[in-house]
């Protein structure tokens, strides 16, 4: 019997002697198993890790700079809010595409490799410290970084990435976007308690990075004893262990109230050279405020939250000045437009194209000439926002000669009449020969109505009436998911390289959760969706990609809205951080929970400073480091 089977039984055996005791610390010695050879993994193979193949990331330089600053000091709580409270906790599974989802599994799951900072590529170690690709690339090879530890102290290992696969292909976790994602590889392989394989079905550009970087890890004695079904219950609102920085402990949940992540200082990794300056707050705790848009503002004035992102135009311009707020004109509070390199996202009206009356494509355009972002962006907005015109905005991919949707009274009037709406009723909404009234409902959280109501009177200026729904967020996003809805107000984070499929294959618009939320159905599209992902070459990729989009955009299941090319932040000053502030392609909000820290320098100082009622430097409003960065280096 090999060393590696005996490992297998001995661990079996001793899975089932745990399931009494769950999360009950196990003291592992440090470092790999010595019974596991060089080869396989184990002690030496670092020495020999270049001659079988095997390649790694060594920092140094530039790279060190961009993982934190080396001032960063750790503490503090991290005080935030959330307009909503997730309907799980879990990583996947039904329900689980929320953002705060994605939040909790950034900071306490890890991936192989992790995408580095500055070129977006996955050849940063994280669970894997070594990797190996074919010629073919089509096959791929990951070594378990041996000292990696799950957070009762068990090993992680090659089982573990093989379960977590296996976890996600069930389709019992209703999740057919784990499916489409990681269907794409045939069973991976423990090829020895570190060395884990996989071979991808065909030979796809974003196979290795899907693997490598897009598949946060769970253990397997925890996996193995759940189906997918039993999975979704019983991790509803708990966590397995973890081998992230953070922790989600089940005392830390209060349903419909707050959440909060513990920083590790057991995290078998902080001392690694890209985690050192990171991972700074000793919590990060989350209060939920539904249906309240002054709320939160006027608790961050107050000091019962650390950050702001300013999302109103008129807040930013008329109430956050100066003359207004004593804070930001004494310098305690800082006030901040930061640029980076991250797209904008989609974002605007979406259409659910199996119902009445968006199945109508003249009525998609209608709606589209009717909706007057240009004169919104002038009257409410302050000429902050630019409109768009794509799916894949600030992209490579972004398609110039999209349809442009402008309000045009006379081109909606068109469209109207060609799906059969021109005599209106006693109430003034249009009806066609049938005497259906052109009327829907939208279901919105309550203080997004400022975004909407405009919208909807000038709708009815031209007879289209589409009734305000208040829901609170949750329901709204699980109504969504359930293809529960008519007309929808979309806003999606933006990424370098679009995940086309998730959004666009044809075979996803008649299941739930999923992001083809609207219907759509190309076959062209289908047919491009498969030559981008097979198309290595980035320039081939590139005009395959805005023909997705021209064909996507004339669709018009989206009526596309405005965009800005930075974001608007307060914050008070006792923070430190990086000179760039932020990560180049990430967002704002996650580039705080990884890099930022509470200087007690500058705690001192704000509190002196408060005390006193002196004022401190202001500094500048723009944050144009990546920007500048960009022209330095090209």
């Amino acid at each position: 019997m090999s060393k590696y089977k005996f490992y297998l039984i001995t661990s079996i055996i001793f899975i089932f002697s745990f399931l009494s005791a769950e999360f009950d610390y196990v003291n592992v010695p440090p470092g790999a198993d010595p019974t596991v050879s060089a080869e396989d993994g184990g002690n030496g193979f670092e020495k020999i890790a270049e001659s079988l193949g095997y390649e790694t990331q060594y920092f140094s330089g530039d790279d060190v700079k961009f993982f934190g600053d080396e001032n960063a000091a750790k503490g503090g709580t991290l005080h935030d809010y959330a307009s909503r409270f997730p309907a799980t906790m879990r990583l996947f599974g039904k329900e689980a595409n929320y953002l705060e989802n994605y939040w909790i599994e950034i900071l306490c799951y890890e991936t192989l490799l992790e995408l580095h900072p500055l070129t977006y590529e996955p050849t940063v170690p994280r669970l894997a410290s070594h990797w190996k690709i074919s010629d073919d690339k089509q096959k791929f090879w990951f070594r378990i970084n041996p000292d990696a530890r799950w957070t009762d102290g068990r090993r992680v290992t090659a089982d573990d990435v093989v379960a977590t696969w296996f976890l996600r292909m069930d389709e019992t976790i209703l999740d057919p976007s784990q499916q489409v994602s990681f269907g794409k590889f045939e069973e991976p392989i423990a090829e020895s308690m570190y060395i884990v394989s996989v071979e991808a079905k065909n030979a796809e550009w974003r196979n290795f990075q899907i693997f490598a970087a897009g598949m946060s890890i769970l253990p397997a004695y925890y996996v193995d004893q759940v189906d997918g079904s039993e999975y979704l219950e019983k991790y509803q609102f708990s966590m397995m262990p973890n081998s992230g920085p953070y922790i989600l402990k089940n005392e830390d949940i209060v349903n419909q109230e707050s959440y909060k992540l513990t920083r590790r200082d057991n995290f078998w990794a902080k001392d690694h050279i890209q985690n050192r300056y990171r991972f700074n707050f000793d919590a990060i705790s989350w209060f939920v405020i539904k249906d309240n848009a002054s709320l939160p503002f006027e608790k961050f004035k107050k000091g019962e939250f650390d950050y702001f992102e300013v999302s109103r135009s008129a807040r930013w311009v008329e109430d956050c000045v100066p003359e207004k707020m004593e804070s930001i004109k004494k310098g305690w509070m800082k006030k901040h437009r930061i640029f980076s390199n991250k797209p904008s996202g989609t974002s605007g009206y979406g259409f659910n194209m199996r119902k009445f009356p968006f199945n109508d494509i003249n009525i998609r355009h209608a709606f589209g000439f009717l909706y007057d972002r240009e004169e919104m962006n002038e009257k409410m907005y302050y000429n902050e926002y630019e409109m768009m015109h794509s799916w894949f905005s600030g992209t490579l991919y972004e398609n110039f000669d999209n349809p442009k949707y402008l309000f045009n009274a006379d081109s909606a009037l068109y469209y109207l009449k060609l799906a059969g709406f021109e005599k209106k009723n006693e109430d003034g909404i249009l009806i066609n020969n049938e005497g259906t009234p052109l009327s829907f409902n939208i279901n919105i959280q309550k203080t997004h109505a400022y975004m909407v109501t405009p919208v909807q009177n000038k709708l009815k200026q031209f007879g289209m009436d589409m009734q305000i729904v208040n829901m609170d967020g949750t329901t709204q996003w699980k109504n969504l998911q359930e293809r529960n809805f008519t007309i929808n107000m979309h806003a999606f984070t933006g990424g370098v390289h679009p995940s086309i499929e998730h959004s666009f294959r044809s075979d996803l618009a008649d299941m739930n959760d999923n992001n083809n939320f609207y219907g759509f159905k190309n076959d062209r599209v289908d047919k491009l969706i498969k030559d981008y992902n097979f198309e290595f070459d980035l320039e081939k990729r590139i005009k395959i990609g805005k023909e997705i989009d021209y064909i996507a955009s004339k669709t018009h299941h989206l009526s596309f809205g405005i965009k800005r090319l930075y974001r608007r932040f307060l914050y008070w000053d006792n923070f430190g951080y990086p000179e760039y502030m932020v990560d180049r392609f990430v967002g704002n909000r996650e580039s705080i929970f990884f890099l930022w820290w509470f200087d007690p320098e500058k705690e001192a100082q704000l509190e002196k400073a408060m005390v006193n009622d002196t004022s401190l430097p202001i500094g500048d409003v723009d944050i144009k480091f990546w920007p500048n960065w960009m022209k330095n280096n090209n």
